[in-house]
């Protein structure tokens, strides 16, 4: 068995419970404008960052992409700064992985001040390295978050799982040579070569992570 050289989460959803938060925000400034997200709407910004869910959305909001990224940032960020809360079995995992000394990246297409912001919540983990949208030249879908997680670790992609939660996170982590452990939030996710569907955090430990290398 190939040994795990890095356990690489996403955090909104999968670390933590806010990818709601994150729909809500959206909606709501779809709302501010007499619209509303539909179903392809909200899974094509699910996971994916600011700025990009701006590009997606101003033309149909009627907006400047600059002006709803903004407001988009901010609101997301004064909702996450009232509740914080870990997804079943993120903080148990997360020790578990510690304790077996497993280098772990955290790596989000939220704003950087927003990734750390929440990092400080789950119970003093120290990530080994901590990437935000602005951390490299594009973010998920696109494989660099990953990518450049795995290289600070100083391990090879195809030696790192990815824990996701998003359609865009999986195929960033995919095109990125890793093999993923999708575990749901608000998205269904179906298990594809290379990935490995979960039902929760709880159900997950650093056997299963190692045994998705074999």
């Amino acid at each position: 068995m190939t040994a795990l050289r890095g356990v690489l989460f996403d955090m909104d959803g999968t670390l933590v419970d806010t990818e709601g938060v994150w729909l809500d925000a959206v909606e709501t400034a779809a709302v501010r404008r007499g619209r509303t997200l539909d179903a392809e709407r909200r899974t094509a910004v699910t996971g994916r960052s600011v700025g990009d869910t701006a590009a997606i959305l101003h033309g149909y909001l009627e907006a400047p992409e600059a002006e709803l990224a903004a407001e988009l940032g901010a609101d997301f960020a004064a909702r996450l700064s009232e509740t914080t809360e870990p997804r079943p079995g993120a903080l148990r995992l997360l020790a578990a992985l510690r304790a077996q000394d497993v280098p772990t990246a955290l790596v989000s297409a939220s704003p950087r001040h927003v990734v750390h912001q929440v990092a400080a919540t789950l119970d003093g983990h120290r990530f080994h390295a901590v990437f935000g949208a602005e951390d490299t030249e594009r973010t998920k879908p696109e494989p660099h978050p990953y990518l450049a997680a795995a290289a600070a670790l100083g391990a090879d992609p195809a030696h790192c799982v990815v824990v996701e939660d998003s359609p865009a996170g999986i195929a960033s982590a995919r095109a990125a040579g890793c093999r993923v452990l999708a575990v749901p939030s608000t998205e269904p996710l179906a298990a594809a070569d290379g990935v490995t569907l979960a039902r929760s955090l709880a159900d997950v430990d650093p056997e299963l992570l190692s045994s998705l290398l074999a």
